[in-house]
């Protein structure tokens, strides 16, 4: 299926539309907590690559050895660095160091509303599209595989549930995505669902 001509002038004006910032807190009643709260800046890439004319959306499977998230799946990103303009910068930096995708290779789209995490950060999901072809190099360190989700699986809104775990002895609610293999879930599937919300009819 080739992608439509004109997709990402459509993706870019629905991310102008989209307003309301999101949170690990939307599904559990306890958004009162963010009042106060001190976060960090981070920036993440949402990825848009055609691959035989099918976008698809490039994701990451993160390390089993690291010590926070391990083998959680994840957009190529982190925190905002002193050197980094800002958090569109620091997606693009994460993601070369990552995944060694070129910022040269890559047009901004725009950006979906931040979304807090639980962990304190307060993340901008940079959308973007991949202008040229490059080679994949996953960050030993940080990333175990590198893979691919058809961004069409990812806009179906009925493709998503709401599951739940204890976390700090309390039981916690969160959206989940799966494809294939991969169990896309907590922060990395909410932001998902806000840009299916933002480009539904």
């Amino acid at each position: 299926m080739k992608a439509e001509a004109d997709l990402y002038d459509r993706i870019s004006a629905a991310l102008t539309r989209a307003a309301e910032p999101s949170s690990d807190f939307d599904l559990n009643g306890d958004a009162h907590l963010l009042a106060n709260a001190k976060t960090r800046p981070a920036g993440v890439l949402c990825a848009l690559q055609e691959v035989e004319g099918t976008p698809q959306v490039i994701l990451t499977k993160r390390s089993s050895r690291l010590k926070h998230h391990p083998g959680q799946i994840a957009f190529p990103g982190g925190k905002v660095d002193p050197g980094d303009a800002d958090a569109v910068a620091a997606a693009l930096r994460e993601a070369h160091e990552e995944i060694g995708l070129p910022p040269e290779a890559v047009e901004v789209l725009g950006c979906l509303p931040s979304h807090r995490t639980v962990t304190a950060f307060q993340v901008t999901p940079v959308v973007a599209r991949i202008t040229r072809p490059f080679t994949v190099v996953p960050e030993p360190g940080e990333v175990e595989e590198v893979f691919r989700v058809p961004l069409s699986h990812l806009l179906e809104t009925a493709n998503y549930s709401i599951q739940s775990r204890r976390w700090q002895k309390q039981r916690r609610h969160y959206f989940t995505v799966p494809y294939g293999p991969y169990y896309i879930w907590g922060a990395t599937a909410r932001m998902l669902r806000v840009l299916a919300e933002v480009l539904e009819p």
